[in-house]
């Protein structure tokens, strides 16, 4: 059976390809009713508080600009530009290929999505770094 979670997982996502953009973006999530995953930690069985998820926005933001040095952006995918419900976002230490075709393409870093998470990979831990940023997030409870 398909759930919720598998048809935005692998239906048609919007790249953001631009800093501004994503700027932009982030200016359109409303904070309330997000799920926030990182792939390869625990899944969450509950939305984040509004400001978790501001602050994860804030960091993951910051996290992005500071280790993926490009001019554009194109790792942040979402299901609409202009109201998001999903979204995929790609950890850039760990993008492989991330866009076009690929029959073993790179997990997201992490996803936010408006329907509960379903465990993408149990066997997949992130690096230890990603680890303890994820957990400086949402203390020690998380994953």
């Amino acid at each position: 059976m398909t759930t919720p979670f598998h048809t935005l997982y692998t239906g048609r996502l919007w790249s953001i390809m631009s800093w501004d953009q994503l700027t932009a973006f982030w200016g359109r999530i409303e904070p309330e009713g997000w799920y926030l995953y990182a792939v390869g930690e625990e899944v969450p069985a509950a939305p984040a508080t509004p400001d978790q998820t501001a602050e994860f926005v804030r960091r993951v933001d910051a996290l992005l600009r500071d280790n993926h040095r490009h001019d554009y952006c194109s790792i942040v995918y979402a299901d609409d530009l202009e109201r998001p419900g999903f979204v995929k976002i790609y950890d850039p230490d760990n993008l492989g290929v991330s866009c076009g075709f690929s029959t073993n393409p790179p997990l997201p870093g992490w996803i936010m999505s408006r329907v509960p998470p379903e465990d993408l990979d149990a066997g997949r831990q992130p690096p230890e770094g990603r680890r303890r940023w994820w957990r400086s997030l949402f203390g020690a409870s998380a994953g």
